[in-house]
């Protein structure tokens, strides 16, 4: 992930986000390998970024800029449709509420879209205060971002995907050869796997469930992927 900030201080390049589960299962796993999450910092930028870090006080500063490409965009709107919602957009940045604050249905961020806006990406408004990982913390939840684990002796490891991915997606995520030949998944709740001596403990004590490719990851779970190519 990378996050663009403007008119504030942060520490620059790739920082690691402090993830207190992943902590928690170097404690009990005391893995040789641990993987954690790196979010990148990029000062003044807004385009090639997956969210904008702003300070409160600054905000209209970044909606001017799209409040301009959305009234270029609306005198060549292609459609009614488009003028009117373009019309209300303009007057939610006018008001101060960057667009990714806004309820908007998949079809009208379609049209939005075309007027090629920046607060439409997840804008974390800050106060000065917060913490390099309090803000990788923030982007990741307004991003509907979550972690999945993989852990054990030899790796932990932290898994970033879309929240309501499904378990052929994760199994991709670490390896096309998990999702190509996937059987069935193993799935462990974060809690019942620290309560538990390890995974294959969790699968005897019967807190493991084995789900098939349709199955919902949900945040924080361990999974463990039977496969076959």
């Amino acid at each position: 992930m990378k996050i663009g900030f403007l008119a504030t201080e942060l520490p620059e390049g790739k920082i690691k986000y402090n993830d207190p589960r992943l902590g928690a299962l170097e404690k009990k796993d005391k893995p040789k390998k641990l993987v954690p999450f790196f979010a990148e910092f990029i000062r003044d930028e807004t385009v090639h970024v997956d969210a904008i870090v702003i300070p409160e006080e600054n905000l209209l500063d970044l909606l001017i800029l799209d409040i301009e490409k959305v009234e270029i965009r609306r005198e060549r709107a292609d459609s009614e449709e488009e003028r009117a919602l373009l019309e209300k957009i303009q007057e939610r940045l006018e008001g101060e509420i960057p667009l990714c604050d806004l309820d908007l249905t998949a079809a009208e961020k379609e049209l939005v879209n075309k007027a090629d806006p920046l607060s439409l990406k997840p804008v974390i408004r800050i106060t000065g205060d917060e913490t390099a990982n309090q803000i990788i913390e923030a982007a990741l939840d307004k991003s509907d971002l979550m972690f999945f684990y993989t852990t054990g002796p030899t790796e932990s490891h932290a898994w970033l995907v879309s929240k309501g991915s499904d378990i052929i997606t994760c199994a991709a995520k670490i390896h096309s050869d998990l999702a190509r030949g996937f059987i069935k998944g193993d799935v462990v709740s974060f809690d019942d796997y620290l309560a538990h001596h390890n995974f294959n403990d969790c699968k005897a004590k019967g807190v493991a469930r084995v789900v098939d490719r349709d199955y919902i990851v949900q945040p924080g779970e361990i999974i463990e992927i039977r496969f076959n190519v």
